[in-house]
Order: C-alpha cells, then structure tokens, then sequence
C-alpha cells in the first residue's frame, strides 16, 4: 500500500458534499494538486467567509500573511495591492448582507484611508452610527477588474473607487414594499460621492416580460427580518476598464461605464455615466440562437471584461452558478414565478459581448458552487475559479486541465464553514516584504490507489 500525505489526496471528489446529499467525512484540504511548470505562480488572496480575515497562500497552500479586522462574510471581496496593501470591508450591519465600512491597510496593519460616510443608520440597540452600507463588490479604478494584469498599474492612493451599495426606499413601478435597493456610488479619495445609480429607477430598461414584472410586483422574497424587497440582489459591480471595443469606437464599452450582474434575475448589464443601460445579457436565453448557444445563464457571479493585457481581453468572463434565479410565469419548481430557471451545475464562461460567441467555458460533473464564486484569467492563459461555496480553488488550463488545486479547510464554530467569497491570484512581487517562497510539487495519486492506512 502506498503511503500518501495529505497533500496528495487530490483527486478525490472533495467538493462531493456539494452535490450530494450528505458531506463526505474524509476529505484533504490544503493544497491537493500543483503543476509549477503549468500554472501561474504567485501569492492566492483568500477572502473567507467565516474568519474575520484577509488571508494570502503559497502555491503549496501555506499562509504567509493574515490581516484582521475584516469581515467578508458581510461585505464581499478583499484585494492585496502591489506593495503589500490590502483593502476590504470591515464591520456588518446584521441582518442586513452588508458592511459598514471599506478599509484599506499597510502591510503591518496601519490604517491609510477608509470609507464609511454613505448613510447614518440606527444599530439594534437603538445607536446612530454612519456606515458604508457596501455588499458584494467594490472597485479601484485603476484596477477596473479587481486582479492584475501586466498593463494596469493600481494606484495606491488616489483616485475613485466604485462601491455596490443597499439603499432602502419605495418604488411602486417595482413593488409597493420597502425595496432593498442596489445603490452604485462613486466616491473620490476624500470621500465625497462623485457618481451615483440606483437600479429600481431603471427596472423598465433590464428586459423583464410580462409574466416577470407581474412575479417581482408580488414580492413573495420580502425578508421578514430586515422587512425589505432584494429585488434585484446585485452581487458584482466593476468598471468596464480599457478594451478594444472602445478602441474601435463602440461607446457602450466605455472604460468608465460599469458592468453589473443580477443573481435573482440572471440579468448582466452596462450602466453608461448617464445612467442609462447601454447593453443587456439576459434573462431569457432563448431569444436568439446566439443566446441559445450560450445556455441560461443562473443565478451568476463576478461578471467582468478581461482586462487589457490578458489572454481574451475584452471578452465578459463570469461564473455561472447554477441553482436557481429569475422571474416569470408560475411553473411547478416556480409558484411564484420566482426561481424560474433551475441547474445543479455551475459553469466558467466566456463571452464575446459585442457578437455574443460563446469563446470557452469549463463545466464538469459535480462542479458545482451554489452561490458566492469567481474566476479570474491569468496571463498564461489559465484561468483561477473560485467554487466558493465548497472553498474549493483551481486553476484550469483552455482545455480544462487541472493544474493547481486548494481545498480551504473547515473553520471551527457554531457556524462551521469553508466557503471563500473570492481568490485572486497576484504576483510575488506585489507583497515585496515576503520572500517568493519554494514551490513543491504536488501529485495527486489514482484514485484507485488511494486508501487509508
């Protein structure tokens, strides 16, 4: 019998309890695959749902630095910037999915600009306090797509940065309930809002049918507890960033317009600065045989242009989910009209958004995150996926080829989880105060061969 180390027990089907009715009771985490010679070698920033924490691995999965004081259960994405800064949201406004501030730190943890001036809201015991009201995403603009690429240089103070945002008010073209609406902002280094979009004012530009309005006016999703509509439920917000559409002089893609994606409704779309939306995927994929081509699309995540300088720059690169999304007429798995598409399966895709070909996918039996997830493309072509809700992260090949796999591991609590919001993946060289650490390979053994001792 061979003896194995856990790192080598990859290539068993460690995200099974995804897909499953019951979770595995053995499974490695850690690092479980990794080819040096075929993946993009750098630092992996995690941000973890249950851990007050932005952690960055080694391609061997080993922690190498942990900022605390974050909280991105509530608030979404962290990102490490290059001289070791890291920015993320900090704090949570229960039951609200939200944060009340966004934070950015020095490599020792010294705090260098914040932002929590957005609304004064009254906590549960009654105090006033001024919060961000931030979910999901945010964005740097010079780092339009959130992760790197060879031709953005992220400023390190300065600038604006894009914040997806919760505002509650009415609206009865959307529904006579308090919407919890998804607010843009843009706010400059000083603070002050300098942009702004709210999406209920726009219900009537996203494509819904009949049959779609009628199920959202019913609000059957009204959260008790916050005693509010999530409507929409936006869960990503990124600046289009430079790219050879506008180049070309299609307008629509204007570095400064903003891509957003609906998971309730499985809509994408492009704000212009105007506020009007100037182009529009989804909610129904059966309209045209292109839309057809590409398959319902449910439920998605982190939609975002590859930048410029990157393999299928400008191409729209999202991760499907799966599960359930959109509104329509009352069906068996959809009474209310609400979760009207259905799939146990998620998918990586790529999309020309200008004559909408499906350029690459990845899907696989059993590859499945119900919801959270990413992917980002890598400049050698790879692409990282981020199956949040299992915790696990890998890095694929254009032919699907598993080079480098991580399986976060179990955090203790009463809410136990392994889940990681987002992975970004980012060169040694923009932690320059850790050195770039000795990459070991890791093979995964045949899975007939494995046993326990």
């Amino acid at each position: 019998m061979r003896r194995l180390t856990l790192a080598c027990l990859g290539a068993i089907l460690v995200h099974a309890f995804t897909t499953s009715g019951e979770a595995q009771s053995v499974y490695p985490t850690g690092t479980t695959i990794y080819d040096p010679d075929r993946a993009w070698n750098g630092f992996t920033v995690l941000s973890p749902l249950q851990t007050q924490a932005v952690l960055v691995i080694d391609m061997n999965g080993n922690v190498v630095k942990r900022w605390d004081g974050y909280n991105n259960s509530a608030g979404g994405p962290a990102r490490v910037l290059p001289g070791g800064y890291v920015m993320s949201s900090s704090g949570a406004n229960p039951p609200h999915q939200e944060s009340l501030e966004l934070i950015q730190r020095d490599f020792g943890g010294n705090v260098l600009w914040r932002y929590s001036h957005n609304e004064q809201i009254a906590t549960r015991d009654g105090t006033m306090v001024w919060t961000a009201r931030q979910h999901h995403d945010w964005q740097r603009d010079s780092l339009p797509a959130g992760y790197y690429s060879p031709e953005s240089t992220p400023a390190i103070d300065g600038g604006n940065t894009l914040i997806l945002t919760h505002q509650n008010h009415g609206n009865p073209n959307v529904a006579d309930v308090t919407l919890e609406d998804d607010r843009l902002i843009e706010v400059s280094w000083n603070g002050d809002v300098v942009w702004e979009w709210v999406a209920s004012e726009h219900i009537d530009e996203l494509g819904y049918s009949p049959e779609a309005r009628k199920a959202i006016r019913a609000a059957a999703s009204v959260n008790a507890a916050r005693g509010t509509f999530d409507w929409l439920h936006m869960n990503s917000a990124h600046y289009i960033g430079p790219n050879r559409w506008f180049d070309q002089g299609d307008t629509r893609f204007a570095p400064n317009n903003v891509i957003i994606s609906s998971r309730e409704s499985s809509v994408l779309a492009i704000v212009g600065r105007d506020g009007r939306i100037v182009w529009r995927l989804g909610p129904d994929f059966s309209q045209s045989k292109e839309l057809r081509a590409i398959g319902q699309i449910i439920g998605q995540h982190h939609a975002h242009l590859i930048p410029k300088g990157l393999p299928g720059a400008g191409d729209v690169l999202l991760f499907d989910n799966g599960g359930s999304s959109g509104y329509g007429a009352p069906s068996g798995i959809a009474p209310e009209g609400r979760g009207t598409y259905a799939r146990a399966g998620s998918r990586v895709l790529e999309i020309n958004p200008v004559t909408l070909e499906l350029v690459w996918s990845y899907s696989r039996p059993g590859f499945f995150s119900t919801n959270i997830s990413s992917a980002q493309r890598l400049p050698n072509g790879n692409t990282l996926i981020d199956a949040g809700a299992p915790g696990r992260m890998f890095e694929v090949t254009r032919d699907g080829a598993i080079v480098w796999e991580y399986v976060n591991p179990l955090f203790a609590g009463a809410n136990a989880s392994n889940a990681v919001y987002r992975a970004y993946r980012i060169p040694y060289a923009w932690i320059p105060q850790l050195a770039a650490p000795k990459e070991r390979r890791v093979t995964p053994p045949a899975l007939g061969d494995f046993r326990l001792p």
